[in-house]
């Protein structure tokens, strides 16, 4: 990888961390209202991923959405904007932290509620002879909501260019991943045929390698994959159950 485009990833990783690390600071100011969910920690994956989509490539994202959106459109002004109630936002600041939309992005804070959402996208560009793919980005936490299951199954059973990446940071809001989960998270995806990964890594040059051959490889194949990304959340789950000091 040449000089700049280490310095360019590496000032995509800060501009989230720092983004986010504002946004903390606004929220403990009365600038922001309500709660949010910061990327701290898992900036890598939105990163390594988003810079391998096309502008008509789709991401759908859920709660915890800062991060793929600042990768997505760059809009740093706009975003700041939403999540202080303001109407030059991104949703005239009605949608806030949680539900965004834009050009060929949307995100849902209700758990699952976007997967079915994704898989209507890559339907669509599907049944267009596109060559667009729909990255759709879950948690661990998600594996609880039977929509994933149904949609699973329809995204093999239909060959619709789906990328599931679940960001597995090991703990649901407050409960960690071993009380909650069974069995091996990749075996969900291989369950209805679908090739899965697991990668164990908040290395961003690693992870874009990877990254880079399974998005190629949903374009020739226009088959889903489901990318299990073993991360860290260095944040509490949101502000409003942050019981650190």
């Amino acid at each position: 990888m040449i000089y700049k485009e280490i310095e360019k990833v590496a000032k995509q990783v800060l501009l989230i961390r720092k983004f986010e690390e504002r946004t903390l600071r606004l929220f403990q100011d009365g600038h922001i209202t309500g709660t949010t969910h910061t990327y701290i920690g898992q900036e890598a994956n939105a990163v390594a991923i988003i810079n391998q989509l096309n502008n008509d490539d789709w991401v759908v994202s859920n709660h915890r959405c800062h991060g793929h959106y600042l990768m997505k459109t760059n809009k740093i002004f706009e975003l700041f904007s939403e999540l202080m109630g303001k109407t030059s936002g991104v949703c005239k600041g009605k949608g806030g932290s949680q539900h965004l939309y834009d050009t060929n992005f949307f995100t849902n804070g209700i758990q699952g509620s976007i997967i079915p959402n994704a898989a209507g996208v890559a339907l669509g560009q599907k049944l267009e002879k596109s060559t667009a793919i729909t990255v759709v980005f879950i948690g661990d936490g998600t594996l609880g909501q039977g929509v994933l299951y149904e949609t699973l199954n329809m995204a093999s059973l239909w060959d619709l260019p789906l990328l599931f990446v679940c960001e597995n940071n090991g703990i649901a809001q407050t409960t960690e991943t071993k009380y909650t989960i069974a069995g091996k998270i990749i075996d969900r995806g291989k369950a209805f045929g679908i090739i899965s990964e697991m990668t164990e890594s908040t290395n961003v040059f690693e992870l874009s390698e990877i990254a880079e051959q399974i998005v190629k490889n949903i374009r020739e194949t226009s088959r889903p994959f489901f990318w299990e990304i073993k991360t860290i959340r260095l944040s509490a789950h949101s502000k409003g159950d942050d019981n650190r000091s």
